[in-house]
């Protein structure tokens, strides 16, 4: 007797669904407000942990629920560093600075500045990173 374990990921359940309703990424993007970008981010599995905005604008294009999204994300929370350092590196990378490394590791840490638009369509910048090597993460 074999026992199949499904490695669903987040990554893996959104193009599914999307591939399943016949849209392309740009098409999710467009039908969901969300940036191309960040359904890349998602979809390559960059993006581990949405916002709450993000996630419920799938799950309706997507028709699911936004439970079904949330119980896949990963939500590493950085115990041994603290809140101070986070929103030192936040303000860093929201002021472009470059060469940023991980607080717990110190290998490089990638990042980005998500941009999306709240329900009044004014613009709100969240900055994002993740190390290269261990799984510390700034989500918000």
């Amino acid at each position: 007797m074999s026992i199949i374990i499904s490695m669903e990921t987040l990554a893996r359940f959104i193009q599914k669904k999307r591939d399943n309703l016949g849209l392309s990424p740009k098409g999710l993007a467009m039908a969901s407000n969300l940036p191309l970008e960040t359904i890349e981010d998602i979809e390559s599995g960059k993006d581990l942990f949405l916002s709450v905005t993000v996630r419920q604008n799938l799950a309706k294009i997507l028709k699911c629920s936004p439970d079904e999204i949330k119980k896949l994300e990963k939500d590493y929370t950085n115990h041994t560093v603290s809140e101070e350092v986070i929103e030192s590196l936040k303000e860093l990378i929201l002021n472009e600075a470059g060469g940023l490394k991980c607080p717990v590791c110190g290998a490089p840490l990638i990042t980005r500045i998500q941009k999306l638009y709240d329900l009044e369509d004014n613009l709100m910048l969240h900055p994002k990173a993740h190390c290269t090597k261990c799984s510390f993460q700034i989500h918000s």
